[in-house]
């Protein structure tokens, strides 16, 4: 019977079932019903216990593993997030147990800052002497492993959500080349561009016969402005290129755009799009480097001081390449705002943005009158739905 399997799910050892059965109780408060009338279930005891079973579920504070760490320069970006995400989670929604992903291993730390192995065959821990099975991952790593794709994918193989882009989807952003190339291809403006390799030099002078100075010199994958440069002469390129490509085997080589600079937001709540204040960012360097984005030396302005027309476009530009790349959770888009043309051009976009008390994000949700809280929150259930 209907009712002895979902008794079953609940009490037994069979987490990935018990997980769906919690997901789908949550979800729609008329599963339980669908469950009795479409049973044969047929006396009133039963169906009662089933809402009992139901009510446990739904009252049921959820396990969250906070994530973060890294295998890359970012990880110090990481840990910054996390603290911010920590110190906002609901305690009376979730049971908070921090993962650190480090290049010593993968680490539970429970309160008392003693730190024990994660179990890697299901992502579980033990505290306390009790195994804990997560019901959701809450991403907080830029960088290797957790914005490219590959710790999403072994949490689609658990069947465990978690609250960034699905496997595919972050490890195309996390190639700039390929995220501009798949944009431009659903009708979003980006800059000119080529795509370089390391097992394949191409000569400078190739590169200037081919894109106008000045020109953006980045490594293809990674994040945080690490390894970029702005080059305004033709002897600077080189160098430029020398720097980038120690910090990846591809580089990205982009004409510069000439405009306004902008970041956005973007999310999903109850399955709906929604786009957060736009920020602009004005640098004191000569560029959104490493130290403009943590260190300071930028002004944010959030909300932008811009037209309806302009925050239209925008949002509107947003929101497509959110669409286009099949985006979850939330993500940070960036765009220069060509004003002579009157079009925003996508740079890139990061699916795990900065969470950190100078980062972006959290001036944002601010500026939209909302609770960090609330948002991780939404940005939580949203991964459950």
């Amino acid at each position: 019977m209907l009712y002895l399997n979902l008794q079953q799910l609940v009490t037994a050892g069979d987490i990935s079932r018990q997980r769906e059965v919690k997901r789908r109780v949550v979800s729609s408060p008329f599963f339980i019903e669908d469950l009795f009338f479409t049973s044969d279930i047929c006396d009133l005891t039963s169906y009662i216990h089933i809402l009992s079973l139901s009510h446990n579920l739904i009252n049921m504070k959820k396990k969250l593993a906070l994530v973060t760490g890294g295998l890359s320069g970012e990880a110090q970006i990481s840990y910054k997030s996390a603290i911010t995400v920590g110190n906002n989670l609901d305690r009376s929604l979730f049971d908070v147990y921090k993962i650190d992903i480090n290049p010593e291993g993968w680490w539970y730390e429970n309160v008392n800052g003693e730190k024990s192995k994660v179990n890697r065959d299901d992502f579980s821990i033990t505290d306390q002497g009790q195994t804990i099975h997560f019901d959701v991952v809450l991403l907080c790593i830029h960088g290797t492993p957790g914005e490219d794709g590959k710790l999403q994918g072994y949490f689609d193989m658990l069947k465990l959500p978690y609250t960034s882009c699905d496997a595919a989807t972050s490890a195309l952003t996390f190639n700039k080349r390929y995220t501009v190339a798949v944009a431009a291809f659903g009708g979003v403006h980006v800059a000119k561009s080529m795509h370089l390799f390391k097992h394949t030099p191409v000569a400078t002078s190739h590169i200037l016969a081919e894109l106008k100075l000045p020109v953006f010199v980045k490594p293809n994958n990674g994040g945080s402005s690490i390894g970029m440069s702005k080059v305004n002469a033709s002897d600077e390129l080189a160098g430029a290129l020398e720097k980038a490509f120690k910090e990846d085997d591809q580089v990205l080589v982009e004409e510069f755009i000439s405009g306004r600079e902008f970041t956005i937001g973007v999310f999903k709540s109850n399955g709906n799009i929604q786009v957060l204040p736009i920020t602009e960012i004005e640098t004191k360097n000569e560029f959104f480097d490493f130290e403009a984005k943590y260190q300071g030396k930028s002004i944010e302005t959030t909300p932008a001081n811009i037209d309806d027309e302009m925050k239209l476009q925008l949002e509107t530009a947003a929101k497509r390449v959110y669409e286009v790349l099949n985006c979850r959770g939330v993500v940070r888009i960036d765009f220069i705002y060509n004003t002579e043309l009157r079009q925003p051009y996508m740079l890139e976009v990061n699916t795990v943005p900065g969470q950190s008390e100078a980062s972006v994000i959290p001036q944002q949700v601010r500026a939209m009158g909302m609770s960090l809280t609330d948002f991780y929150s939404a940005v939580v259930a949203e991964a459950l739905r």
